[in-house]
């Protein structure tokens, strides 16, 4: 399948309203202040001159065009016109003097290419094709003197993105040759699963959750870029990788645990918000270069659960980690508990242990928009994210606009408008978690995760798509459960106070709004499920991750236990309760989606009535 562009994409409804937040928000304004942004070495001033200014263009770019905002398009063409000015006559475009390159950890030159094949994409600024050669050819020479080491050496497969983009426009033989010196000399962290099997406290390259994550698509690109003649990887190597991850280190939100590293899976251990966008990314490529409807499942998984999650609701502050039972967000003791993380790792704030999620975050959404809709071939257009979203293109020579109206995944059901006088196929994605669906009101069914209608549309034509979901307990380690409901899971929130810290940390002001924040729970958390039957409740919203006002609740039957918290961590509740004897009478509780919640307890012991004394018959 082939990814489309903000020219042929358009957000809708609730997805419209999240990205108009991240805009009001940090990701929208870290050029006004970081300084790590905003006085950065890529611009002519003194700070970062590394990651930082590519990773927050990444984002920034399509959110900027995305929502048409002509104030954000100009502030992200003064970062490309600097960056495009620094680049040298040779082509070498890292923000570095010429004794520095040798030193320099070209893992920036892949990330800024990246930028640049995104806003070529966005504005189609006739300047990138040729600074993307000449980069590119000049690292021809650099890499053959000195193959890539630290953090290039193991994200080698990123710089494939703007050498296919390049190869698709200038088929030329050295480009090919580039893809096959990349993959030579990167590492292969396939290769190191045995690692993963067994995460330990001790931080290392082969199981740090980024490069895991961006790794995850590195089989399959190569394949697309080489043209598929390099039988020595395999479409299949990311599915089998992503199920090692699962089985040892997957959390109940989709994602692996990797706080920084692979850490288990213990619903304390933390996830990278790095890692959430990272693998959002590279699911975003997966399911375009394998067409498997289950990268779109894995997708919507960590967009609707792990995203949301790991920002506040007003998108001003973030959390480096986050976890699934988080009952508390303040600066733990000495140690953490986090495998390779500093204490403050699960603040939210403006850059709580380190600063990449801060500049990285704000690809999330308006990546995961642009994947709303793909194309396969010449005459189908596919449905992938099932966003409120809108694309306008020509198909078979004809033009075709077709949108989606839709409340998924808070609701069941997908409104699509198509408008178009031509024969095309539109095929849909069915999620794994519908247990049927109707289209039209009739009974379908899915094959491989798709159904697909083609016919000759004539004018305005509606079709509306309802799935059954099914509600789930889903086992997790040490004996505890997670409610899930299609895509969607369902935590027990904790009452909340915030309360701000603002100061002046390295010459880095945090003020108001983007000051970090203690997170203090106000309400009881230590529960258990002691029914297993369950009421869904749906609700008026206008936004979609509201705590305030989630969008569905279940209710549930549940009652308190003695779960305890962690030795010295007053802060964390134990990785599994104490004792699961019952305090008291059942209670009915509301649970509401995971990504709506900023504390909360996701997995939990399931006491069966014989089990507790105390539940009313």
């Amino acid at each position: 399948m082939k990814k489309l562009t903000v020219n042929e994409i358009s957000p809708g409804g609730w997805l419209k309203k999240q990205l108009e937040v991240q805009a009001a928000g940090l990701a929208g304004n870290l050029d006004k202040v970081w300084p790590d942004v905003r006085d950065s070495r890529w611009i002519g001033g003194t700070k970062e001159g590394w990651e930082r200014v590519p990773y927050w263009l990444d984002g920034f770019i399509p959110l900027a065009f995305l929502l048409k905002n002509e104030d954000m398009i100009a502030r992200a063409k003064r970062y490309i016109d600097k960056i495009l000015e620094g680049q040298c006559e040779d082509g070498w475009i890292c923000p570095c003097t010429e004794a520095e390159r040798k030193s320099y950890d070209v893992w920036a030159l892949y990330l800024i290419l990246k930028v640049l094949v995104v806003w070529q994409e966005c504005a189609g600024d006739a300047r990138i094709e040729e600074t993307v050669y000449r980069a590119l050819w000049q690292y021809r020479d650099h890499i053959r003197a000195s193959a890539p080491s630290g953090w290039a050496g193991m994200r080698w497969c990123e710089c494939l993105i703007s050498v296919l983009w390049l190869y698709e426009r200038r088929p030329e033989k050295w480009l090919l040759e580039l893809a096959r010196i990349l993959k030579a000399t990167g590492a292969h962290l396939g290769e190191a699963g045995a690692l993963w099997k067994k995460p330990e406290k001790n931080w290392t390259m082969y199981t740090h959750v980024v490069n895991i994550a961006m790794s995850l698509k590195a089989g399959p690109l190569y394949r697309r870029v080489v043209q598929a003649k390099d039988v020595s990887v395999r479409d299949s190597d990311a599915e089998r990788l992503f199920r090692l991850l699962q089985k040892y280190n997957g959390t109940v939100a989709g994602h692996f645990t990797g706080d920084e590293c692979l850490s288990g899976t213990s619903p304390v251990h933390g996830t990278e918000l790095c890692g959430v966008v990272e693998a959002m990314y590279s699911y975003e490529w997966l399911a375009a270069l394998t067409g498997k409807s289950i990268w779109g499942d894995r997708l919507e998984m960590l967009a609707f659960n792990a995203l949301p999650a790991a920002i506040s609701p007003d998108m001003w502050s973030h959390q480096y980690d986050q976890q699934s039972n988080q009952i508390c967000c303040t600066v733990q003791n000495e140690p953490s508990v986090f495998n390779t993380n500093s204490p403050d790792a699960n603040v939210f704030g403006l850059e709580p242990n380190f600063g990449c999620c801060t500049a990285n975050f704000g690809q999330g959404w308006p990546k995961f928009a642009l994947s709303s809709f793909m194309t396969e071939g010449a005459d189908t257009l596919v449905s992938v994210a099932l966003v409120p979203a809108a694309v306008t293109l020509a198909l078979g020579g004809a033009p075709v606009r077709v949108t989606l109206d839709t409340q998924y995944p808070f609701r069941n059901v997908l409104v699509y408008t198509v408008e178009a006088e031509c024969e095309f196929a539109l095929k849909i994605r069915i999620p794994s978690w519908a247990q049927s669906f109707t289209v039209n009101g009739r009974n379908e069914r899915a094959e491989e995760g798709w159904y697909t209608l083609r016919k000759v549309w004539a004018g305005k034509e509606r079709l509306e798509v309802v799935f059954q979901f099914k509600i789930e307990m889903l086992p997790r380690a040490h004996g505890l459960y997670a409610l899930k409901r299609g895509p969607l899971v369902f935590s027990l929130p904790i009452a909340e106070q915030w309360t701000p810290r603002e100061y002046v940390k390295d010459g880095v002001e945090r003020k108001y709004p983007y000051c970090d924040y203690d997170v203090i729970p106000q309400s009881k958390w230590n529960y258990a499920f002691c029914s297993d039957e369950f009421i869904v409740q749906e609700n008026a919203f206008s936004a979609a991750f509201s705590p305030q006002a989630p969008p569905v609740e279940i209710e549930a039957e549940m009652c308190e236990i003695d779960w305890g918290t962690m030795p010295g961590q007053p802060s964390v509740c134990n990785e599994k309760p104490k004792d699961r004897k019952p305090l008291g009478r059942p209670e009915r509780k509301k649970l509401i989606p995971y990504g709506c919640t900023d504390l909360r307890m996701s997995e939990m012991p399931f006491i069966k009535g014989r089990d507790n004394p105390n539940r009313s018959l």
